[in-house]
């Protein structure tokens, strides 16, 4: 262990100490909220919020159904480093005409809500504590799996990806950055090769980023995550490098910018994933990581493969453990983790199930290959806000369990394309068993669906936060199992 890991490890604790103290008189739960691309952070957040603070229709979140929320108001965030989650501007977004889905998380942000309640316990009451901070941390999926790299060597870091860039699905995204790593420059610095190669590196992430079933994955051998996600560090020496393994007899220049690779990447593990571990992430109590499965579902058992790799990789960054007398000379330790399966209103209710059983398949597989202990860990099917309906249609004589929705512009089924104003009743198809999909020997696709991205729906008073009660699947479960004990 070094020198920093270990004040790393007693300032966590020190803070987690006064932390402690100061949740005596309002406890406080800090929820983080992440997922890889188009898992549908931003709009889970929202409609979370919202349901809160509007007495939404919750029926399966406990102390709601027990009619013990007395009121849910926003209020000032404790960190001021932190840029504010923008719940009015994605409110605003969703009463537009027509209603648009908000912009997708691209940096950290945050929002407290408080919750009002009547505590059912003997102690609570006794000492008057009757409310609970929810602080809800938003970050890109992305930089969670980033924390893995902590762990990590640059040779060993560097053969991985090298090695994942010549998959076939990757080969041609990779194409441009390999041939550069053949024939270096002859004439160029270190440090201009490393400038060259960075570039050429972060276009073959964007690149692969743009296959849905990539990006819905969120596949670790893609990063690092700020490499597209630069913010203020875009153009820094701390994203100039890429994976460089030299040749077995390296020449001076080859050793001089393998030198200058590595420092790179250990001042950026340095720089940017240990400050985000230590001052936010390792302050977490609980965790919801949306996943797109349904992408990766119907791209088959190559995909859920990855998926499941990816998953592993992110259960063995978590410190998991239940609360005990410990946390006051401990930091805090993340003793919640649900997995989400988004988009469960693109499918029936018939196959919600099933969709919750895949996912939970690959989650406890997961588990396994991260060797997690301590933690509770759970996976649902989820629509934060749900975006069709369900129908029966009769074709051909035969019944089909069809949903019904307002497909986006350039979204198709078969030769049937949609202009973005007009609904349609869509027949999904079916799941199979998890046993068989994820059983599938060769990895092809195996599934037969129609997924379709659908418009939001109309909410009247979206934009005042008031009004109609917002539709939703499973969103009051993933409530009850993420802060429901908290308000006993």
């Amino acid at each position: 262990m070094s020198i920093n890991d270990i004040s790393e490890t007693t300032l966590g604790a020190l803070r987690h100490a006064g932390a402690y103290l100061t949740d005596l008189a309002t406890p406080t739960v800090r929820l983080g909220v992440t997922g890889f691309a188009r898992a549908g952070k931003t709009i889970f957040i929202t409609a979370l919020v919202r349901n809160l603070v509007t007495g939404g229709r919750l029926p399966f979140f406990g102390p709601a159904a027990e009619g013990r929320i007395v009121r849910a108001y926003l209020e000032p965030q404790p960190d001021d480093d932190i840029p504010r989650f923008a719940y009015e501007e994605h409110l605003a977004r969703l009463a537009a005409t027509p209603p648009e889905w908000p912009d997708s998380t691209r940096r950290i942000s945050q929002l407290r809500v408080t919750i009002e309640y009547t505590p059912t316990g003997l102690i609570r009451s006794y000492l008057g504590i009757n409310r609970l901070h929810v602080d809800i941390v938003d970050y890109p999926g992305e930089w969670l799996v980033d924390l893995g790299l902590m762990s990590r060597l640059f040779e060993a870091w560097s053969r991985d990806i090298l090695k994942s860039a010549e998959a076939p699905a990757r080969a041609a995204h990779a194409a441009p950055f390999r041939t550069f790593l053949d024939d270096l420059p002859g004439d160029a610095t270190p440090e201009q090769i490393a400038m060259a190669g960075a570039a050429l590196y972060t276009a073959y992430l964007a690149s692969a980023r743009t296959d849905p079933v990539m990006a819905a994955t969120g596949d670790p051998s893609l990063g690092p995550g700020r490499f597209l996600m630069p913010g203020d560090l875009e153009g820094s020496p701390l994203l100039t490098f890429f994976p460089y393994l030299p040749d077995d007899a390296p020449s001076d220049r080859q050793r001089a910018l393998a030198a200058l690779l590595a420092h790179r990447f250990e001042a950026y593990k340095a720089k940017v994933v240990r400050p985000f571990f230590r001052d936010h992430f390792a302050r977490l109590d609980r965790q919801i990581v949306l996943v797109d499965a349904l992408t990766a579902i119907d791209a088959g058992g190559t995909a859920l493969a990855d998926l499941e790799t990816t998953l592993a990789s992110v259960l063995q960054v978590f410190r998991p453990g239940a609360a005990s007398l410990l946390s006051l000379v401990m930091p805090r330790r993340i003793d919640r983790i649900l997995f989400a399966a988004t988009k469960a209103d693109h499918l029936h209710s018939a196959n919600h199930d099933r969709l919750a059983e895949i996912l939970g398949a690959v989650t406890r597989r997961a588990q396994d290959r991260a060797a997690l202990a301590g933690a509770e860990v759970k996976a649902m099917a989820l629509a934060a806000l749900r975006a069709t309906r369900e129908a029966e249609v009769t074709s051909h004589g035969q019944q089909l369990a069809c949903i019904v929705g307002t497909p986006l512009a350039g979204e198709h089924v078969g030769d049937t394309r949609f202009d973005g104003t007009r609904s349609a009743a869509i027949f999904p198809g079916d799941l199979p068993r998890a046993s068989d999909l994820l059983g599938h020997p060769d990895g092809a696709r195996t599934t037969d669906l129609r997924i379709v991205r659908f418009q939001p729906p109309y909410v009247p008073d979206a934009a005042s936060g008031a009004g109609t009660a917002w539709p939703h699947i499973r969103l009051d479960r993933a409530l009850d199992f993420l802060i429901g004990d908290r308000l006993a």
